[in-house]
Order: C-alpha cells, then sequence, then structure tokens
C-alpha cells in the first residue's frame, strides 16, 4: 500500500467522508494479508519503494491469479518468472495487466513518474536480452527509466566504443552477459560508475548454466562490481534503481 492511500484513507476520515468502520476494514490487512498459501506484503512499495513482487517459479496459475485478485486496485504488482500459462491466464483475467513475454513478467498498476537520473544496461549478446528486460521493468516500476544498449560483448568488443556517451551519463551500469562472464571486468576497467553484473545461463556446456560467468564475476579484478545470482534481472533492476533513487 502506497503511502499516498494510507493518507487519503486517513483524510477521508477525518473530513467524515467515510465511517471509523470502513476506514478500519480498508486498513486491517495491513501490514500482511495471510492467504494460507501466501502472506501478501501491502507495505513493500512504501517500505522498499518496489511493489510486491509474485515469483511464479513453483506457484500454480490459481495461486498467482488468487494473489493478484486480493491486491488489484490496492497496490501495483509485479510477477516475475511467469510461465505462458499463467501470462495467458492473467492476461483474461486482468485485461489491464501488463504482459512482457520475452522478460517473463507481469505489472498490473501505474508506472510512477520518472526520475531524471538513469541507468543504462549492456548485453553480452542477444540471448541476454530476456534477463536484461526483467531488470528495466524492474528499475521501471521504481521510476527509473534503462537505457538498453544490446550485444556489445567481449567478441566484438569495438562495438561498446560506440556507446562511451550514453554509458558515461548513467549513474549505473547493469552488464548482463553469459558465455565467460567477462563484459562486466571490461566495462568497470572503462567507466567510473558503479556495475551490476548479471550472469545468465546461456552458453556451451562448460557455462554450466550461468555458473560459470556467475565466478567470473565474483572474480573480476576491476573495482566497483557488485553481483547478483544467475538469470536475476529482478534483483539487478532493484540495485541499479536504489542508487539512482539514492543519489537523487
Amino acid at each position: 500500500m502506497k503511502e499516498e492511500v494510507i493518507y487519503r484513507i486517513l483524510a477521508d476520515l477525518n473530513q467524515g467522508k467515510v465511517s471509523l468502520d470502513e476506514a478500519f476494514q480498508r486498513l486491517k490487512d495491513l501490514p500482511f494479508k495471510d492467504l494460507g498459501f501466501a502472506k501478501i506484503d501491502y507495505h513493500r512499495e512504501m517500505r522498499k519503494g518496489l511493489p510486491e513482487t509474485v515469483f511464479c517459479l513453483g506457484k500454480t496459475p490459481e495461486n498467482v491469479v488468487n494473489i493478484f485478485s486480493e491486491m488489484e486496485g490496492k497496490v501495483n504488482i509485479l510477477a516475475t518468472k511467469a510461465s505462458k500459462e499463467i501470462m495467458e491466464i492473467v492476461s483474461r483475467k486482468f485485461p489491464r495487466a501488463k504482459i512482457y513475454e520475452d522478460a517473463r513478467i507481469i505489472y498490473l498498476g501505474e508506472y510512477p513518474e520518472v526520475e531524471e537520473r538513469k541507468a543504462v544496461v549492456l548485453t553480452g549478446g542477444t540471448g541476454d536480452i530476456p534477463v536484461a528486460r526483467e531488470a528495466m521493468i524492474v528499475a521501471r516500476a521504481m521510476g527509473v527509466e534503462v537505457k538498453p544498449i544490446f550485444d556489445v560483448g567481449v567478441a566484438g568488443i569495438h562495438r561498446l566504443g560506440s556507446f562511451k556517451e550514453e554509458i558515461n551519463s548513467a549513474e549505473v551500469i547493469i552488464v548482463v552477459a553469459g558465455m565467460d562472464g567477462a563484459l562486466p571486468s571490461v566495462v568497470a576497467g572503462l567507466f567510473s560508475k558503479p556495475v551490476v553484473a548479471v550472469p545468465t545461463s546461456v552458453g556451451y556446456g562448460a557455462n554450466f548454466q550461468g555458473i560459470s560467468p556467475l565466478l567470473t564475476m565474483l572474480n573480476s579484478c576491476a573495482p566497483g562490481v557488485v553481483v547478483v545470482n544467475i538469470d536475476n534481472g529482478y534483483g539487478a533492476g532493484y540495485f541499479a534503481a536504489l542508487i539512482c533513487k539514492r543519489k537523487r
């Protein structure tokens, strides 16, 4: 629940527009509501600046729909790592929901105004774009716009130089890469910006589904690199937006 929602309820009570009982009914689920299979956090956006997020892996479509039904109209909602089945069902039941198939994200609510400060996201290759888009949508849900620069990996590192001005103008750089995972170290060695490194599970067998680039990123010799988990665009988007918002 956003701060302005609580203020509005209290203002309506103060002005006599709602009764004490009505105001109580609207506030009684704070700070969370227990559905048995899930405990909905209505205060997450107020505490963290990011909407309550439904991690869809392991959840049934019915679980996700029930959570959305309880939260619709009260708070903004994100759902990550959604399957096609979940996306199709949510799309039918909640026509206002924004479905991002490539990023496997669902967003139901209103996006906040965009912050003046910005981030950029780089990908090593085209196969890393879905994770990069996940990071972009999460940051946008926090009011931070992320500029995408795709397919600038180390196999053709000269491509990176074409975007020096855009990268230098950002407050933080998200770097998403699979295969050998070398791109974050290169970027951190060239630019004096915080780098959020995201290993992906894209790669051949010795990539070990993202473990190889994860270790490469953790062992970076370039200072200024933080690393999130494999395919964790959500965590990268949140961290990058947090940097932008705190600088503001």
